[in-house]
C-alpha cells in the first residue's frame, strides 16, 4: 500500500513557517508542524487545523524523533522533506542572548538534520539568511564571500555547514541537503511586534497607530524585499524531490530574493505619516540585493511580487 507524501516544518507556526504549511496542504502533502511559540516579535503564532502539530523544540531531538515516528506510523507517512525554518531569529537581540543563539540555530538545526536521517528522508531544507552576506559588495551570488558580523548571522551559517556536511549523495542513507538564504521577507503574517519586528510590519503598524515611522540611520541603507509567497514557492520547489538539483548546487547557498532593492526612507515615504530617525544600529548591511540566477535554473525561482504594489494594496485595506 502507497504511503502518504509528506513534510515536516520547523517554526511551521511562525511568519513564513505557517504560509509554507499551508502551502504544503494545498498540495495534499502531509504536513507535521513543529514549533515552540518562542518568536518574540509575533504578535500570535499560526497553527493549521489540517497539519499534525507538535508544541516542541528543535534542540530536543529525542522528543521531537519520537512524537513524529508515532505521528507517521499512525498516519502512514513517507516523510521526503524536512523543511528547516525555526530558529532564534532577529540581529539585534542576537548580541544579548548569544548562546541561545547558538545552541538553537547550530545544535537545533545538527539535531533537525539527525532526525531527517533517522526518519531517511529524501531531502533536507534550510532557510537561511541574507545576513551571512554583512557588508559585502552587492549583488550577492554564489561566489560572495561570507561575512558574519551579527551571532544571528554566524549561527545561521553554523547551521549552513551543518546540512553541507550530512549531504551524504550515494550513501546508503542519503540525505540531500540545500541551504536557501532568504532576503528581507514581508508579507501576510509578518512579525509586527516590538522594536526589532521586520521593517515593512512595523512601518505598518507604526502608521495604524498613528505613531511616528522610526527609520534607522539617514535611511539611505537599501533592502531587497520578498514576499513570503514567491518564498514559499522557491522553498517548495527545493524540497521537491522530483526536481533534480546536482550536487554541485547543492554546496553553496542559494539566494531567494528579488534582484530589486529599496531605501528604508523610501519605504517610510510610501507608505506616509510622521518620519523620526533613530540611532543607526550595531554591525548591520548598508545594502543587499540577491543575485537570484541559480535559483532561477535550477528551482525555476520567478519572484512575481513587488514591493511597491503590495504596500498600495495594503494601504487600501487600512484606509477602508
Amino acid at each position: 500500500m502507497k504511503k502518504n507524501r509528506a513534510a515536516i516544518v520547523t517554526g511551521g507556526a511562525g511568519f513564513i513557517g505557517s504560509n509554507l504549511v499551508d502551502a504544503l496542504i494545498a498540495k495534499d502533502f502531509q504536513v507535521i508542524c513543529i514549533d515552540n511559540e518562542s518568536a518574540e516579535s509575533n504578535s500570535q503564532f499560526y497553527w493549521n487545523p489540517a497539519a499534525h502539530n507538535i508544541k516542541g523544540n528543535v534542540c530536543h531531538q529525542d522528543n521531537i524523533l519520537s512524537d513524529v515516528r508515532w505521528i507517521a506510523n499512525e498516519r502512514d507517512l513517507n516523510i521526503e522533506t524536512v523543511y528547516h525554518l525555526a530558529a532564534e531569529a532577529r540581529i539585534q537581540p542576537s548580541f544579548k542572548k548569544k548562546d541561545l543563539v547558538f545552541k538553537t540555530n547550530v545544535l537545533g538545526t545538527v539535531s533537525m538534520l539527525e532526525v531527517a536521517r533517522e526518519l531517511k528522508a529524501n531531502r533536507f531544507v534550510y532557510s537561511s539568511t541574507s545576513s551571512a552576506y554583512g557588508n559585502a559588495s552587492i549583488p550577492f551570488d554564489q561566489y560572495t564571500p561570507t561575512k558574519c558580523s551579527t551571532p544571528y548571522a554566524a549561527g545561521k551559517v553554523g547551521g549552513e555547514l551543518a546540512c553541507f556536511a550530512y549531504d551524504t549523495t550515494g550513501a546508503e542513507d542519503e540525505l540531500q541537503t540545500i541551504v536557501l538564504r532568504y532576503f528581507n521577507v514581508y508579507g501576510p503574517r509578518q512579525p509586527i511586534k516590538g522594536q526589532y519586528a521586520p521593517v515593512v510590519g512595523l512601518f505598518l503598524r507604526q502608521m495604524a497607530e498613528g505613531k511616528p515611522l522610526t527609520v534607522v540611520g539617514d535611511g539611505k541603507q537599501t533592502r531587497d524585499f520578498t514576499h513570503v509567497d514567491d518564498i514559499v514557492a522557491g522553498t517548495i520547489a527545493a524540497g521537491d524531490v522530483s526536481n533534480f538539483i546536482p550536487e554541485s548546487v547543492r554546496k553553496n547557498p542559494i539566494n531567494l530574493g528579488t534582484m530589486e532593492r529599496y531605501s528604508i526612507l523610501y519605504l517610510a515615504e510610501m507608505i506616509g505619516g510622521e518620519i523620526v530617525h533613530i540611532p543607526e544600529r550595531r554591525n548591520e548591511a548598508r545594502h543587499t540585493q540577491a543575485d537570484i540566477s541559480v535559483a532561477n535554473v535550477w528551482l525555476n525561482y520567478q519572484p512575481t511580487v513587488k514591493l511597491t504594489d503590495w504596500i498600495k494594496e495594503e494601504l487600501k485595506k487600512v484606509k477602508k
